[in-house]
C-alpha cells in the first residue's frame, strides 16, 4: 500500500494556524468569473422572479453580493421550498442545477408553493473552485449560531423567518475526484490528523438526515435520477463515503449536528443530494439535469405529501 505524500502545506500533527492558513490562501487563484457565469444569468431570471440580496462577503480586496431568486407570486398563505446551491463553491452543478431549475421548471409552481432559490452560496469558492472559504473554513459544516462563515450566516438570516414554513429543502452538491486528492488531505493537514485515503463513489446519491430520516422521499428522490444519469453503489463494505448505505443510493448524515446546510430549517423533507462529475458515465450535461430532476422530484413529493 503507497502511503500518501504529506500535503504540502503544516507540520504533520499540528493544526494549522495563521501561518499555514495565509500559505493556503497565497496558493488560490481565480479561475472563473461569478458574475459573467452567475449573476449574469440571475439578472436575465429577474425578468420572471424576484431577486433579493441577503448579503455581501467582504473578502478584500473583492466583495462578492448573494442573491435569491424568489417566486414572483409569493403568497404568505403557501408553504415554502428551499433550494441551495455552490455551498462548496467548487461543485459546479450544484449553481447550475439550481440556476436551470429556476429557468426550466419554476414556474409550474406557480400558486402551489412559495420558491426561495439561493444558487451560489459560496462565490469566493466558486471563482477558485474550492470547498473552503478565503479563511479556510468550510460553510457546510458552519451553519450554527455564530458561524465563521460569512456565507453560512448570511443564508440563515435569510432563511431564518421561513424555517417553520419550508416544506423541503434540497441543498445540490457533488463528490469530485479531488475530495481525495486535495480536500480531504487539506482537511487532515488543517486539523493536524492524519489523512486516510477513502473511496469517490460513481454515481448519484443523497445524504438524508439522522434524525429525521424520510425513507420515501429519498427513494422518490432517487426514482427521479435514475431516469437521467446512474445511482452510486455501496463499496464492499457496504458503504458510501465511509457511511452505511441505509437504501439504494441513500446514506444518512446528522444535519444540524455537523452543521450542515440541510438543516437549517424544520422542514419535514430535506435531503443532500451528491453528483459525481468524474464519471466516464456521466457527462457535465448530465450532472446538471440530474440535479434539476431531484429538484423537481422533491418539492413534488413534499406537494403530494403536505
Amino acid at each position: 500500500m503507497t502511503t500518501p505524500a504529506p500535503y504540502p502545506i503544516g507540520s504533520p500533527g499540528r493544526p494549522w494556524g495563521e501561518a499555514e492558513v495565509a500559505a493556503w490562501l497565497s496558493r488560490q487563484t481565480r479561475q472563473r468569473n461569478y458574475a459573467a457565469d452567475v449573476l449574469s444569468v440571475i439578472e436575465r431570471l429577474h425578468t420572471r422572479f424576484d431577486v433579493v440580496e441577503y448579503g455581501r462577503l467582504d473578502y478584500h480586496p473583492d466583495a462578492y453580493p448573494l442573491f435569491a431568486i424568489r417566486s414572483r407570486d409569493w403568497r404568505d398563505e403557501l408553504p415554502c421550498a428551499l433550494v441551495t446551491g455552490g455551498v462548496h463553491g467548487y461543485e459546479t452543478s450544484g449553481v447550475r442545477g439550481a440556476l436551470q431549475f429556476v429557468d426550466e421548471h419554476a414556474s409550474r409552481y406557480e400558486g402551489r408553493v412559495n420558491l426561495l432559490v439561493a444558487p451560489c452560496v459560496s462565490p469566493w469558492a466558486y471563482e477558485r473552485i474550492h470547498r473552503w472559504n478565503m479563511h479556510a473554513v468550510d460553510p457546510n459544516r458552519s451553519f450554527r449560531e455564530n458561524s465563521p462563515a460569512q456565507e453560512s450566516a448570511a443564508l440563515m438570516r435569510l432563511v431564518a423567518p421561513l424555517r417553520d414554513r419550508v416544506i423541503v429543502h434540497i441543498d445540490l452538491h457533488e463528490t469530485t475526484d479531488t475530495d481525495e486528492s486535495e480536500f480531504r488531505p487539506a482537511l487532515a493537514a488543517r486539523d493536524g490528523k492524519a489523512f486516510e485515503p477513502g473511496e469517490i463513489p460513481d454515481g448519484f446519491y443523497l445524504v438524508d438526515d439522522t434524525e429525521n430520516p424520510q425513507p420515501e422521499f429519498q427513494q422518490a428522490v432517487i426514482a427521479a435520477v435514475a431516469n437521467v444519469t446512474h445511482i452510486a453503489q455501496a463499496d464492499r463494505n457496504g458503504e458510501i463515503i465511509g457511511s452505511p448505505v441505509v437504501a439504494p443510493g441513500v446514506i444518512h448524515y446528522p444535519f444540524k449536528q455537523l452543521g450542515l446546510c440541510a438543516g437549517i430549517t424544520h422542514a419535514p423533507y430535506t435531503t443532500t443530494t451528491e453528483v459525481y462529475p468524474d464519471s466516464l458515465r456521466a457527462t457535465a450535461e448530465q450532472c446538471n439535469a440530474a440535479q434539476v430532476a431531484a429538484v423537481c422530484a422533491a418539492i413534488d413529493f413534499a406537494l403530494a405529501h403536505r
